[in-house]
């Protein structure tokens, strides 16, 4: 038996060619069998005419019309094969060219060993120009793959271990995260709103706590407890300060103040019905009350409501509704709503290991108040440019506990909220 490409084999005893890419076969008469294979004894030399007759036709005379008619039939059957070249040698005979280039076309699919010498076969140049190639087009894949984007976006982020903040009397060693460009992180950029004599805090106890800047907006959020783990999702502070000039909040006037905004009016209230067995779908909401003091202006609060509804293993649907108004309510609620589709990374900011939500905006509301206040003026704007613009949006949930979770959300650039966490099965 020859193996004569990775292919095709000639089995002289059976006079045929087996075409392993279909298992086809191709019959040869006696003296075709027996021309080939003298031919193919010794690839590329010039066998003489009359040694080939000898070959193909022993113990018998015939003329050389029967080697040459012989040949021609023998070249067609091997038409199939480029490979094998059977050629006249003017005057001189008959040679057997078997080319190598083209192995790596020609290979059948389920030949393991004919893939082997072909790869093998081929030059070192065309292997590296091949590894280069290869590594070229998994690396276009990976710098245009979501995951790819995700992971740029992470990188902008830092965790800078903790930041001692004084609320409500209280010192807070606060877990921060922030943009790497931002340089400006001295406590006093969190603190500078809070009015130095109106800090305290009746019946908090101890607090635990988190920061985040981007370098615009520099939010805070504190529970009372020990640790985040302690947070029961009573009595949350979500303030982040927007301004340059300070704003001299009172935070003993603060907690009454907020209780009563709160109490007046929740537009993201949610109402969830106790898990029911055999439900099909699992909402998981997270809502926040955050505060924006400002210097001269009233006190703006936004309610936030973010609702997670899985339809994988790390993927679903996402939808965001934010709802900003102040404390006399001069500014008719300014309604913002997103819908998307999410997929969840797993991933780490510095030392801190977060759950990072890609989020594909599906569709966008924004409701234009009848008035505005000058205090909520700012927030309009800011939604405005996002609702225009952004079409793929990243929220980062840096921790979670049983009854609460802290998100670093991309509204009003970015902004911290320590919320309450609900769920149920509908």
């Amino acid at each position: 038996m020859h193996q004569l490409t990775p292919y095709l084999i000639f089995e002289p005893s059976a006079k045929v060619l087996v075409d392993q890419r279909d298992d086809s076969q191709v019959p040869l008469t006696f003296s075709e069998a027996q021309v080939l294979a003298a031919l193919l004894e010794s690839p590329e030399t010039i066998i003489a005419k009359e040694d080939l007759l000898s070959i193909g036709w022993p113990d018998r005379v015939v003329s050389m019309t029967s080697l040459t008619q012989c040949v021609s039939t023998l070249r067609k059957k091997l038409e199939p094969f480029p490979e094998l070249q059977l050629k006249t040698v003017a005057r001189r005979g008959y040679q057997l060219h078997i080319s190598r280039q083209s192995h790596v076309h020609m290979l059948a699919i389920n030949d393991g060993e004919a893939i082997k010498d072909a790869l093998i076969g081929v030059s070192l140049r065309v292997k590296l120009a091949g590894i280069v190639l290869l590594g070229f087009i998994l690396g276009a894949f990976w710098y245009l793959s979501d995951r790819h984007a995700m992971v740029k976006d992470v990188s902008r982020w830092q965790s800078g271990g903790d930041i001692p903040l004084n609320v409500g009397g209280s010192l807070v060693e606060a877990e921060l995260f922030y943009l790497k460009d931002v340089d400006r992180l001295h406590p006093s950029m969190w603190q500078r709103h809070l009015a130095p004599e109106g800090n305290q805090l009746s019946d908090y106890g101890p607090l635990s706590g988190f920061a985040a800047t981007d370098g615009n907006n520099y939010s805070f959020a504190v529970c009372p407890g020990e640790s985040p783990t302690d947070c029961s999702g009573k009595r949350i502070i979500n303030i982040t300060s927007i301004g340059e000039e300070p704003a001299g909040l009172s935070m003993a006037e603060f907690l009454p103040l907020s209780r009563q905004m709160e109490e007046r009016i929740r537009y993201n209230k949610v109402i969830l019905p106790e898990a029911q067995a055999g439900g099909e779908i699992e909402e998981h909401n997270f809502q926040a009350d955050v505060y924006f003091p400002v210097a001269g202006e009233l006190l703006v609060r936004a309610d936030l409501s973010l609702s997670l509804v899985y339809e994988g293993a790390d993927t679903g649907q996402f939808h965001v509704s934010a709802c900003i108004t102040d404390e006399n309510c001069i500014t008719t609620p300014i309604k913002y709503r997103l819908r998307g589709a999410f997929t969840q990374y797993q991933s780490r900011i510095g030392s801190m290991d977060v759950d990072v939500f890609q989020v594909k905006v599906l569709q966008k509301t924004l409701e234009k108040p009848d008035n505005v206040s000058g205090s909520a003026l700012h927030f309009y704007r800011e939604i405005r440019k996002h609702d225009i613009r952004d079409d793929t949006l990243y929220f980062y949930r840096v921790w979670q506990g049983k009854d609460t979770a802290v998100w670093i959300v991309p509204q009003i650039g970015h902004i911290l909220a320590w919320t309450r966490y609900t769920r149920a099965l509908l």
